[in-house]
């Protein structure tokens, strides 16, 4: 024991020269491996601290507070592409929302190092047509439970304990005006509901910059004034084709055109747009996939 301490003794007189050198160094290192956790992994660089999984959520990279697009889903072995929609945020109280893929969801959420556990999650029940629908059933079972997080250029990777793995990148907030909304669901007050069977991906609409709205209800292309004031959208006249249409997709063009008759309000929740007419009824609609810069 004695001999022990003596040696460690004569090691720490031996490098009197070079333990400044590297605390130096490791000084001079800190902020720039800050600045490069902070980019997010959106600049190649050198590569130095994007790809380490045990910073992927510390404080200075932005786990939290991000929307992240699910890019693709891998269980079983079987890897899947995410649907338009699909995303998950975490904030910083502890909460996780987003969307499988067709309907909306909300879970705890509980970061610890590089450990992310998903609990009680609740979600919408809309009926979901195939694929989504598989999709759907294997995201949400990936999506829980306790996850591994990792950062690597720009793209965050979740993995399950089984194996199971979830890729996501970060998306940014979508324009009212320039952007392509893809109507994705029918409002009622608080409660969504599923489209009509056979017209999912056929209704989207763009609002212009010249003031007007114009797309497509479902079946018949449209177009209209619309004026845009504070959360307010006041609609004019709608002139629309006359191509005679299913009972389904006559249906949504009702549902949509009853929510653009005068006076609605609106809102942009990041990616989703809703639009409400005074009576409580509208629709809910997604941006599309290359929507403001979007990858």
């Amino acid at each position: 024991m004695p001999t022990k301490t003596t040696t460690q003794t004569k090691q720490t007189k031996q490098q009197p020269t070079k333990q400044p050198h590297r605390t130096r160094a490791a000084a001079a290192l800190a902020p720039l491996l800050a600045l490069a956790l902070g980019a997010c992994g959106t600049q190649s660089g050198d590569g130095s601290g994007a790809g380490d999984g045990s910073a992927s959520v510390r404080p200075d990279v932005p786990l939290t507070g991000v929307h992240w697009a699910v890019e693709s889903v891998t269980a079983d072995g079987k890897k899947t592409a995410a649907p338009a929609g699909a995303n998950v945020e975490i904030d910083a109280k502890g909460r996780a929302q987003g969307n499988f893929g067709c309907n909306h969801f909300s879970a705890k959420a509980d970061v610890q190092g590089d450990q992310v556990t998903l609990s009680d999650a609740t979600m919408t029940e809309m009926g979901c047509p195939e694929p989504l629908q598989g999709f759907e059933d294997a995201l949400r079972s990936a999506l829980t439970g306790k996850l591994t997080a990792k950062l690597t250029d720009g793209t965050l990777t979740l993995t399950s304990a089984g194996g199971d793995t979830i890729r996501l990148s970060e998306q940014p907030p979508a324009p009212l005006q320039g952007t392509t909304w893809k109507v994705n669901s029918l409002v009622s007050g608080k409660t969504a509901t599923s489209l009509p069977a056979g017209t999912e991906g056929k209704a989207s609409m763009v609002f212009g910059k010249d003031g007007f709205v114009r797309g497509n209800l479902g079946c018949n292309q449209f177009s209209a004034p619309v004026t845009v004031e504070g959360s307010t959208l006041t609609f004019g006249r709608i002139t629309s084709t006359r191509k005679l249409c299913a009972g389904p997709q006559m249906e949504l063009e009702r549902a949509l055109t009853a929510a653009m008759q005068g006076k609605a309000t609106y809102t942009v929740d990041h990616r989703t747009l809703t639009i409400t007419a005074p009576g409580g009824t509208g629709f809910a609609a997604g941006a599309d996939a290359k929507a403001g810069g979007a990858k």
